[in-house]
């Protein structure tokens, strides 16, 4: 491995940071929010405020709206170096607090720095890795996603007899973990790619942000939220609620729910190694999407058909963890950077990932009111939006393995 090929690892490490610090955030508060509702006599409403507001939806999006402008107005260094400071703020209201208003107001930090942050690191991740490699560089993000909510959930298993004061613990790991990224990142280069197309910016060469609301990016921004908006809307609930869930529908401990949500992370991991970094470069990659999306239909199906116990959810975690490794949110990551010029990019992504995970913000609202009443109506329900993604993404996915930035960039510049 030459010097340089070390530098683009550390540096996807550095900045796919970002994806452990986002799931780590999701999970933690999916596996504490159960022991919070005990703690401070949250009603379904309240525990809808939380999820709607966290870092997995609405404060996320907006964070990534903002952040992706100014990720390309400034360049990716300038956010993803100082974003994780207002991270860790947020994170210690939430090891501290006392009242339900600290929960919500955490959070809608939490959520902001999150946002910030993504469009930023995915931007650069793509943008220093090989043509060849750019599927390895964004699987190893992933699997730093997945590592953030197996290390989270592991750790809360080990803590579960403390309580709420093992969840209070889980945060503060995670605003250390946002305190040190923010002096490894400050040795971490800018995009040469970015700093190129700036200075061809000066010069009056470029698309702009209002470039993204006319075709070809249009239809781009169309495809990406169509088939990663329908898959979160399932990852969000099953992300922040299937703890939750398996404690208060399944009737089971934390130790158990949390055991087996493990259990499902490692097996992500796996599928993410084994199929998505082998295959994403060389493959095709539509019909890398298909398969992973039939796979993601069977296994909700399992939770919409058999009666929801043990059994039942063990076995639908561990297949619908192995097609995600190689679904939907690491196709979005490539594609998102992909579909869109070097100055456009962060802010064509933070648009995206805004839209998707707002319309989360309003699902996740809901979400504890309708797995109390009626568990298999929500699950039919996550059924379709799985469906939904899986033929936008059958249909219209791209072919993009193997090309340059440069090489997509003039494609849709004459399309």
């Amino acid at each position: 491995m030459t010097l340089e090929s070390r530098d683009n690892w550390r540096d996807t490490i550095l900045a796919g940071l970002a994806n452990y610090i986002d799931a780590g955030s999701i999970v933690a508060g999916a596996t504490a929010l159960a022991l919070w509702k005990e703690e401070f006599g949250l009603s379904h409403v309240a525990v809808g405020l939380i999820a709607a507001f966290s870092a997995n939806a609405i404060s996320a999006g907006i964070g990534a709206i903002i952040g992706g402008i100014l990720c390309d107005r400034y360049g990716r260094k300038t956010i993803y170096q100082f974003d994780m400071l207002f991270y860790a703020f947020g994170m210690l209201l939430l090891v501290f607090a006392a009242a339900p208003w600290m929960l919500i107001v955490g959070f809608i930090i939490v959520g902001l720095a999150v946002g910030a942050d993504v469009p930023a690191s995915w931007s650069l991740i793509a943008e220093l890795a090989p043509d060849r490699a750019r599927g390895k560089h964004c699987g190893l993000a992933q699997i730093l996603w997945f590592l953030g909510s197996t290390i989270v959930l592991v750790s809360s298993l080990a803590l579960a007899p403390l309580g709420v004061v093992g969840v209070r613990i889980v945060f503060a790991h995670l605003a250390i973990i946002a305190l040190a990224l923010t002096f490894l990142r400050s040795r971490m280069r800018e995009s040469s790619r970015w700093e190129e197309a700036r200075a061809a910016r000066v010069s009056g060469a470029g698309v702009g942000c209002k470039d993204l609301f006319k075709p070809p990016y249009l239809s781009s921004m169309i495809f990406l939220i169509g088939v990663y908006g329908f898959w979160n809307l399932w990852a969000g609930t099953n992300g922040f609620f299937f703890p939750y869930i398996l404690r208060t529908v399944g009737d089971q401990t934390q130790f158990v729910s949390v055991a087996v949500q493990t259990a499902g992370s490692f097996t992500g991991i796996l599928s993410i190694y084994l199929v998505f970094m082998r295959y994403a470069d060389v493959m095709n990659q539509r019909l890398l999407f298909s398969i992973a999306a039939l796979m993601h239909v069977a296994a909700m199906l399992i939770l919409a058909v058999l009666p929801f116990n043990l059994a039942s959810a063990t076995t639908y975690l561990l297949l619908i963890s192995s097609a995600s490794g190689f679904g939907a949110q690491s196709f979005f990551q490539l594609w998102s950077a992909e579909f869109f010029p070097t100055l456009v990019r962060s802010t064509a992504q933070g648009f995206c990932f805004a839209v998707v995970r707002i319309v989360l913000g309003v699902w996740s609202f809901f979400v504890p009111m309708l797995s109390s009443y009626d568990f298999h109506t929500l699950a039919w329900i996550l059924v379709a939006f799985l469906a939904a993604s899986g033929v936008i993404g059958a249909i219209w996915a791209p072919r993009h393995e193997g090309k340059s930035l440069e090489a997509l960039a003039d494609r849709k510049a004459v399309a």
